[in-house]
């Protein structure tokens, strides 16, 4: 009797792999047991990098929104406490695209948060 090698799902998984590793230079998208490698690590920096940039971008807003604030006489600790105790709901990519697109809505939110913070009792008074 003769060997069974599942030649069509193996012909099938190869292609596929093959199919994945398109764009890769040389011998990464010929040869499977090359492109298997190369897929594989491409899968893996693509799922630790989607995170990174998240973190990338926060921090990215976080300059941007220290910078403005700094202009405007206030850091950016500062402007984020004032923020939270005059009860403005804003995430830090939306104070961002405002600090870099409208100065004068960032003017008046930081106006906004140095009077919530004068009035909150404990805590020195902002210049």
């Amino acid at each position: 009797m003769p060997r069974a090698t599942n030649g069509p799902a193996s012909r099938d998984r190869r292609k596929k792999m093959l199919d994945q590793a398109k764009g890769f230079r040389g011998r990464r998208s010929k040869l499977f047991r090359y492109a298997k490698n190369a897929v594989m690590k491409a899968k893996y920096w693509a799922y630790r990098d989607r995170k990174t940039r998240k973190r990338n971008f926060r921090m990215l807003w976080q300059q941007r929104i220290n910078a403005a604030a700094r202009a405007n006489g206030l850091t950016y600790s500062r402007f984020i406490e004032g923020l939270k105790a005059s009860g403005i709901d804003l995430d830090r990519k939306v104070l961002s695209d405002i600090a870099v697109k409208d100065e004068s809505a960032f003017k008046a939110l930081v106006a906004k948060a140095k009077t919530a913070l004068a009035s909150k009792p404990g805590v020195p008074k902002a210049a």
